[in-house]
């Protein structure tokens, strides 16, 4: 360019023109560097300006890169929402602890399980926030080899929830506190316990006392008269009899409870159950009591022959042992006007308090253990009609007073009910 100058004009103009060229260039350059500092500080995402020459070709790199970068931040803030939605999504309470362990976030389950909120609580120590003293002194033990056992914190802010908590690290000096409600593992074990204890008592007691009668007949030898013999051995049959109507009504609890497929459909014949459950019932009662039918509509119902006799018989049975000598027993079987048809027993007898009905369906639950025995009853036979009742999409409704009797209904909905002419 300076030599063009020289060529087409004298060396004043030349030098003049020159620096007239040179100072536009400056001022090119000084401008694109002005806007592109002015683009720099607009937010990410302004687009890159625009010019001409060796200007462009920067801007050009620049828009690039910046269209990468922008790329690989929203594809961050993807996964980042992506991985807090599985959080929230998780059962399990989830909090992350900064290494001072304040919150620095944690899902919707943590904040139910611990009373916090998942706003205002960011940001603070967690041992302020959550005062019970196990966990405090949990979270402030020393966890060198990070493998610290978990903590089974029974929670003073909800009564029932048992909560299995877990110190994790991680990154630098990091901390992940797990929360899982064990409350319905705790019950299951409570009751497998409990079922287990039961199980050993209930049959304890009968085969000690065949065991007694058996070792008085061998070590008494001739001893013992016809008649004695007759009467220590009957009451060993009576004891083993009431052994192998446990593990009966155990056996059959069992394949209810494991029985994953619904109750047959085949067409129960409603009339001819209740004939065989009265005449049940009356040989059970010995003529002690006052027993009716009301067989009411004739009916089909759908379902298990074999399973709705063992529902009916044992509401009637248990009614036969709790109402005393002379008192009355009704049986009653009805169909509704929408369709559905209930079984109901009611008798005079002593009656359940209030207390008490909630927990009548549990296995080996009695109101009164004494008399129990002494009637015969296993402890399982309201538990054994509401599995059966369960597989059969009916309900078991009590209703009960102390000294003024109780009755028992089950429920049928209308699509197991079929009324015949």
């Amino acid at each position: 360019m300076a030599a063009l100058c020289w060529a087409v004009f004298d060396l004043d103009t030349a030098a003049a023109v020159l620096c007239v060229l040179l100072l536009g260039l400056l001022l090119h350059h000084l401008r694109n560097m002005a806007r592109m500092a002015a683009w720099a500080r607009q937010p990410l995402g302004t687009p890159v300006p625009g010019s001409i020459g060796v200007w462009d070709y920067i801007f050009a790199c620049l828009s690039r890169r910046t269209r990468d970068a922008q790329e690989r931040r929203e594809l961050l803030a993807r996964n980042l929402a992506r991985f807090r939605e599985a959080n929230q999504a998780m059962p399990d309470g989830v909090i992350y602890l900064s290494q001072h362990h304040t919150i620095e976030w944690m899902n919707a389950a943590a904040a139910g399980y611990f009373g916090l909120n998942a706003e205002t609580d960011l940001g603070r120590a967690i041992t302020t926030l959550i005062r019970e003293p196990d966990f405090v002194r949990y979270m402030q033990a020393d966890d060198d080899a990070g493998q610290m056992e978990p903590l089974i914190l029974h929670s003073q802010r909800q009564d029932g929830l048992s909560l299995a908590i877990q110190r994790i690290p991680f990154g630098e000096n990091l901390e992940m506190v797990l929360a899982r409600d064990i409350t319905q593992l705790e019950r299951l074990d409570m009751m497998r316990r409990d079922f287990v204890a039961n199980v050993s008592h209930e049959l304890k007691t009968p085969l000690t006392v065949v065991n007694g009668f058996v070792e008085t007949l061998l070590d008494g030898g001739d001893e013992f008269s016809l008649d004695d013999r007759q009467r220590y051995l009957s009451l060993a049959l009576d004891q083993s009899t009431r052994m192998q109507h446990l593990i009966e009504d155990l056996l059959t609890l069992s394949s209810l409870q494991a029985g994953s497929e619904p109750a047959e459909e085949d067409p129960v014949d409603v009339q001819a159950l209740l004939g065989s459950v009265l005449h049940e019932t009356r040989v059970l009662s010995g003529g002690r009591h006052q027993i009716s039918l009301d067989a009411g509509t004739p009916a089909s119902l759908l379902g298990s022959q074999k399973e709705l006799h063992s529902a009916f018989s044992n509401l009637a049975s248990n009614a036969v042992r709790y109402t005393p000598d002379g008192g009355s027993i009704h049986l009653r079987w009805g169909v509704k006007a929408d369709g559905s048809a209930e079984f109901a027993v009611e008798d005079s007898g002593i009656g359940i308090g209030a207390e008490h009905i909630g927990r009548l369906t549990e296995r080996f639950y009695r109101v009164d253990r004494g008399r129990s025995r002494e009637t015969g009853g296993t402890g399982l036979g309201l538990a054994i009609v509401k599995h059966i009742l369960t597989r059969h999409q009916a309900q078991l409704d009590i209703r009960s007073e102390p000294g003024k009797g109780s009755c028992f209904t089950a429920r049928f909905s209308p699509k197991r009910v079929h009324p015949r002419a």
